[in-house]
């Protein structure tokens, strides 16, 4: 793989981070603020809807810009964000901070995930995402805890302040990784934008997009509320948190690099496997979550299963939408980030249930079951492999 690829990989890092830290963070945030968990915990959904609207938004007014005057501006944009959040006492403007960090984040990885795609082969798409989206992986593993770590000993602040560092040293990576020419698809070469929205009409990208957005959803609405099972119904101290955000974060790191040597030659094996281990996974976990052990080791196959199954479903994604060469980034970027907006509100809303904090987890399973209810019987639509070539699912 490039060397760009990897520096693409140290952004998206820094901003995977930023969006998955809340989980550790939204009692502390709660608290300063004033308001409850569950409105804390709105914070995620507002980056999320930031995203899918700045998304193909943002991406069509950069579509002509060089990428790396877009890709440097968007994290220097991102980084700003979180400095006024660090210091704001009103959770409106760390709600606003919020949205506009998720425009830059949004307009970072529609350009990304299209620059990606355009550094590796045709048939290495699936690779090129999973180095991509390891930046995510391993922001679950040290980002997030480190953020968690940082709010409970220093404040929630200190690390919104780690963020806007971390994108420093990416910013320099982008300057110095980044070609300054522009490309093909970035002049009058490339298709028109009307064509390539006209793609949005086509069956295969839509129905990719919905899993991939229901299999994230599902993810989200889980991991958002992680932390009050942690200290709740496991009954652990506050500072094993940070533990089970890394469990979390090796899953899903485990799971996008083998999904990534799978997902451009055999994408329904992925599907076929991960999706009923998924769809188990979630209601074992909450049935087993006040048991420690079991709780560990259920988040660290769910982290796994979840990435697996999403990092392919996008991959899809970026194959159904190759004739949109600046704009099928945002289309995958649009349909994650729909996923991670619907995931939590619907979690937030199950907290007052009888369930209580167990809630999201049940949540995450329902969403799992429609993923599945709708890929099956449009198995071989979904598991369509590279270069269109189909490959249908067991069953």
């Amino acid at each position: 793989m490039p060397l760009p690829l990897y520096l693409l990989a140290v952004a998206v890092f820094a901003m995977g981070t930023s969006e998955f830290m809340l989980a550790g963070l939204l009692p502390d945030i709660a608290a300063d603020f004033g308001v409850t968990v569950a409105t804390a915990g709105m914070l995620t959904p507002a980056f999320a809807v930031g995203m899918i609207v700045g998304a193909p938004a943002v991406a069509a007014l950069a579509r002509n810009w060089p990428r790396r005057s877009g890709l440097l501006g968007f994290v220097l944009a991102f980084a700003a964000a979180h400095a006024v959040g660090a210091v704001t006492t009103s959770f409106a403007i760390l709600f606003a901070t919020r949205v506009l960090a998720a425009l830059a984040n949004a307009g970072f990885l529609a350009v990304a995930l299209t620059a990606a795609a355009t550094l590796v082969p045709a048939d290495r798409k699936g690779r090129a995402l999973a180095v991509l989206l390891s930046g995510t992986t391993l922001a679950t593993i040290a980002g997030v805890p480190g953020g968690s770590l940082l709010g409970t000993v220093f404040g929630w602040r200190s690390a919104f302040w780690a963020v806007a560092a971390l994108c420093l040293p990416a910013a320099l990576g982008i300057l110095l990784g980044i070609s300054a020419k522009r490309v093909r698809t970035e002049t009058t070469g490339g298709p028109a934008l009307r064509a390539e929205l006209a793609l949005l009409t086509r069956p295969r990208l839509l129905l990719a997009m919905l899993l991939g957005a229901l299999v994230n959803a599902a993810t989200f609405a889980g991991f958002t509320f992680l932390a009050p099972v942690v200290t709740g119904t496991a009954g652990l101290d506050k500072l094993w948190i940070p533990v089970v955000l890394v469990l979390f974060g090796a899953g899903s790191f485990a799971g996008v690099t083998i999904a990534g040597r799978l997902s451009d030659r055999h994408p329904g094996l992925v599907l076929a496997a991960g999706g009923p281990l998924l769809l188990i996974g979630w209601p074992v976990l909450a049935v087993l979550a006040h048991q420690p052990v079991a709780l560990c080791i259920l988040v660290f196959v769910q982290g796994a299963m979840s990435f697996a199954l999403g990092s392919t479903l996008i991959t899809r994604v970026l194959y159904e939408a190759a004739e949109a060469p600046t704009m099928n980034g945002s289309y995958a970027t649009a349909a994650l980030n729909a996923g991670a907006a619907v995931g939590p509100l619907v979690a937030a809303a199950t907290l007052t249930t009888r369930a209580g904090v167990l809630g999201p987890l049940w949540a995450s399973g329902l969403m799992t079951a429609a993923a599945l209810l709708i890929a099956f019987p449009l198995r071989t639509t979904a598991a369509a492999g590279a270069g269109g070539s189909t490959e249908v699912l067991p069953g």
